[in-house]
């Protein structure tokens, strides 16, 4: 991974994304010292999983980057994401969002797998009432070899955001981000495709 082959890479989602998408870089897999070159390639916003991480990455790099926490959000690492993060993607749970003072994406559990975090689809609309700070929606669909199998989720999770009068929609990930975009996507969240040029 060199600065050169990042930006490259980088520069050609965000020409096919379009202006109105945002390009969240998933550091999960970045180390602190490769921070650097995200920074020199002209990466602008990241995404981090885990509390501990961002707040060893963010020590260095702090105004290097907008921050954006896209993990499973527990309830007692909010502070931490409260103090470093302008967007939340993740917000599952009313413990959670009863401490956060940034705004966040709600993650929908679409297809209802129980390895994964989020809430039902008919919870969207108690929660956007409770909490104003609810901006948009944000899904995991299914793991799958071929990226059209992603779109129905995405859709579905559009016309859920549709329905709650809600703008922004994190979806898509570096298998699929394209498929995500044609469906309405307002954020990405792109780490192999980045990185592994």
């Amino acid at each position: 991974m060199t600065p050169e082959s990042v930006r490259q890479a980088y520069e050609a989602i965000r020409a096919a994304s379009g202006p109105d998408v945002t390009v969240v870089a998933a550091t999960k897999y970045v180390s602190l010292d490769d921070m650097a070159i995200l920074a020199e390639a002209g990466v602008e916003v990241v995404g981090e999983n885990r509390a501990q991480d961002l707040e060893r990455k963010h020590a260095v790099y702090g105004d290097a980057f907008h921050w954006h926490f896209i993990g499973h959000l527990q309830s007692n690492k909010v502070k931490v994401v409260n103090a470093l993060c302008e967007l939340v993607h993740s917000l599952s749970s009313d413990s959670a969002a009863r401490r956060l003072t940034v705004q966040a994406l709600l993650e929908v559990n679409l297809s209802g797998e129980e390895s994964k975090s989020g809430v039902p689809p008919a919870a969207v609309g108690e929660y956007v009432e409770r909490y104003p700070l609810v901006r948009g929606l944000m899904t995991m669909p299914p793991l799958a070899d071929n990226p059209e199998e992603s779109r129905d989720w995405f859709r579905r999770l559009r016309e859920l955001a549709e329905a709650s009068g809600l703008p922004e929609l994190s979806m898509g990930t570096s298998q699929d981000w394209r498929v995500a975009v044609e469906e309405g996507a307002t954020l990405i969240r792109v780490g192999s495709e980045l990185f592994s040029a």
